[in-house]
This record gives structure tokens, C-alpha cells and sequence, in this order.
């Protein structure tokens, strides 16, 4: 039986690359929004899921949709509406398909609401970013605390599902700080949270700022510390982690979107940039749709890689050790070939990093922080 493929899930990521304002530390394949027609790159958008039937002809029906980007809930609701319907007829949705959309805090009211639930949109990922208003301005947000605290109040009468995206790690952010943030950010009783310290990517406003000695990075042993805060705030508020940087309440609410991306499942990406992983014949493919979203338009065809065994099963690893139930160790051999050396395994538990649980590579609180290390132990 295969130890990867559409078995583990099979999902739709649509990235829309425009954004009302894009932030200092965002390396995604984002643009100004500006004053944009959306309906040529919806036509394209459509076209693209077409041509990835023509060649998926054994998939099964999508287990879920995910609208990232840039800043796709400025799409209105019709827009999103005709993307699910084209989804349902391309490749059929199961009966319990996720769709979850990101939306920013000032894209949210009551009449958007209403329209993208009755769009499909049944799961929102709502980009707070923080609680603290110097440091949304720092991040380049556009809403302040009061309107992402205004926007969860209305979300929660209609979406039951809905997560909060928090950036920590800041530049000089004490445990103090984050622990009165995170509190306040949990008094709000979303289901699930998504936390992330703050990465500074070399091709982004952040990045050249820290090229010049202008932003200093959060020490690691600080970024480690906030780590562990994280951990022991949302255990003692019932939102224990399920995967290195998010949390939710029950496993009903936990991301199944992303949890294809853990699992080594399979998912199409179409938009401009789009990144996908699929599975045909037993054989391992990436795909990367043109970044530019004049490319796109122009029919600039979807680039297909054909994946080596090596790197198939190195991308399974990587993934595989983020969630909390661990890593498969029967997958691992099937696509390795061997077990793991016994000797990586001892000296993993010895110092608490890791343990065996049925047939699982379970990590420590310790042993996520080191996750890439450890998966070099592991295939060195």
C-alpha cells in the first residue's frame, strides 16, 4: 500500500496574490492590490483546476479547500462562490470538505459573512497578527486591536470554526508581553489558534532592515523561552498543540487542510505561485504554477516535477514530524527502506527529546523546537 498519495488526503489551495497593503515580513508571492478586475484571474483560475483533471483522472474528491494569498476575502463572495462550485464540479468535495478562508480583520462584517458562508466557506483563518497595537504597526498591519477584537465578535455568531493567526518572537518581546497577549487572545475563545514566531526572510522589508543593522532578531534562547510560555498557556486553557505552531480545542477543530500537507497527502495549487504535490502512478510530482499574474493569465502552463525517491521521502520526514501524534515509523521504512538506527532513537529519549509510542516518533516540547535537526539525525 502506497505511503504517500491521495489516501492521506487529497486538497485545493487557491492562492490569491493581491493584498490591500503587504506586510515587512511577507515572502509570499503577494501584490498590490490596487483597483483589480477579478474575474480574468478567476477564468484562469478555473481553467487551471480543469487541466489538473486531465491528468488526476484517478483522484478521488476533494477533502478540502483552502483560499490563502495575499488576501483572498477580498474577493466578494460571488467570486468565491463560483471557485467552490468550479472545485464541486471538477473534482466533487466530500461530504464533510473543510473550506476554509483567510481573511483580515477589516474585510470582516456582517454582510460578508453571510456570503461566504452561504458561498461554502465553512472555516475562517482570521490574520490578527497580534493584540498590541505598537506592535500591529510594526508588522505593517492595517486594523488596529479594536477591529480584530470588533471582528472575532461578529465571526463567532456565524462560524463556529474559525482559528486566530498570532505572530510572537517579536524584536525585544519579553515572556511578559506575550503572556498577557496570548491570555487576551484566548479570553477570545476561538477554537483554534495558529502561533508563529516571527521569521525574517532575507527578500523582505524585514530582511533588508536586517541587513543594515536596523532589526535585530529575537536571541534564540528568548524565541525558545516564548516557546515554552505558548505551551503551557494553551494546555492550562484546553487548546493543547497538535502540531509545532497550532492549537485547537478538539481534534474537530484542528486544520485538515494542513494536516494533508503533515500527512505526505496530495493537494493542487492553482493561482499565480500556486505550489502543489501529487501522486500519479505511484510516482511523486511537484508542481508550481507561473508566479507573475500576467504568466498566469496568459495560459503559462503549470510547471510538473517528477520527484525522486530520495527527496519524496525527505519531504515526507520533514513534514511528518510536525504534528503532536509523530512520526509513522512504518511509512518512514517504506519509503527510506530501512528503520531507523536504534542508536538515534535511544539517544533521542535519553535526552528528552523524543519517544516511541506505538509505531510513532513522538516529539518532546523540546525535541519541536529542534525538529530539522532532528530530522537530519535521522537521515543523515
Amino acid at each position: 500500500m502506497a505511503a504517500i498519495g491521495p489516501r492521506f488526503g487529497f486538497g485545493l489551495y487557491v492562492h490569491w496574490p493581491y493584498c490591500a497593503r503587504i506586510c515587512p515580513y511577507c515572502d509570499f508571492n503577494v501584490y498590490a492590490a490596487k483597483d483589480r478586475e477579478s474575474a480574468p484571474l478567476l477564468d484562469a483560475m478555473v481553467k487551471d483546476l480543469a487541466a489538473h483533471r486531465t491528468w488526476l483522472t484517478d483522484h478521488p474528491s476533494l477533502d478540502s479547500i483552502f483560499f490563502g494569498g495575499g488576501t483572498p476575502s477580498l474577493l466578494n463572495p460571488l467570486d468565491l462562490s463560483r471557485l467552490v462550485q468550479a472545485a464541486q464540479k471538477t473534482f466533487g468535495l466530500t461530504e464533510t470538505a473543510e473550506i476554509t478562508l483567510e481573511a483580515n480583520p477589516n474585510d470582516i462584517n456582517p454582510s460578508q459573512l453571510d456570503g461566504w458562508k452561504a458561498a461554502g466557506i465553512n472555516r475562517l483563518s482570521i490574520g490578527v497578527q497580534s493584540l498590541n497595537d505598537g506592535a500591529l504597526s510594526f508588522l505593517g498591519r492595517d486594523h488596529d486591536s479594536a477591529r480584530a477584537r470588533a471582528a472575532i465578535a461578529q465571526v463567532r455568531p456565524v462560524f463556529d470554526d474559525f482559528s486566530i493567526d498570532l505572530i510572537y518572537a517579536r524584536p525585544g518581546q519579553t515572556n511578559a508581553d506575550w503572556q498577557q497577549e496570548l491570555t487576551e487572545a484566548l479570553d477570545l475563545g476561538a477554537p483554534h489558534l495558529s502561533l508563529y514566531e516571527l521569521t525574517i526572510e532575507d527578500r523582505t522589508a524585514f530582511g533588508k532592515r536586517a541587513a543594515r543593522g536596523e532589526l535585530m532578531p529575537l536571541p534564540d534562547d528568548d524565541q525558545a523561552d516564548l516557546y515554552e510560555v505558548t505551551q503551557r498557556l494553551c494546555d492550562a486553557r484546553g487548546l493543547a498543540a497538535y502540531e509545532v505552531s497550532n492549537h485547537a480545542k478538539a481534534s474537530d477543530y484542528e486544520s485538515r487542510h494542513n494536516h494533508i500537507y503533515w500527512a505526505s497527502g496530495d493537494w493542487i495549487g492553482i493561482g499565480p505561485g500556486a505550489h502543489g504535490r501529487l501522486t500519479v502512478d505511484g510516482q511523486r510530482y511537484a508542481t508550481e504554477a507561473a508566479r507573475r499574474p500576467a504568466d498566469y493569465l496568459n495560459g503559462m502552463p503549470t510547471a510538473r516535477y517528477q520527484l525522486s525517491s530520495t527527496d519524496t521521502a525527505r519531504e515526507f520526514l520533514a513534514m511528518a514530524l510536525r504534528p503532536i501524534a509523530g512520526l509513522d515509523l512504518n511509512r518512514f521504512e517504506q519509503l527510506f527502506g530501512r528503520t531507523i538506527d536504534a542508536r538515534v532513537l535511544t539517544d533521542l529519549r535519553e535526552n528528552g527529546l523524543g519517544t516511541v509510542v506505538q509505531d510513532a516518533l513522538v516529539l518532546s516540547p523540546s525535541g519541536r523546537l529542534m525538529a530539522d535537526h532532528i530530522a537530519s539525525l535521522l537521515d543523515p
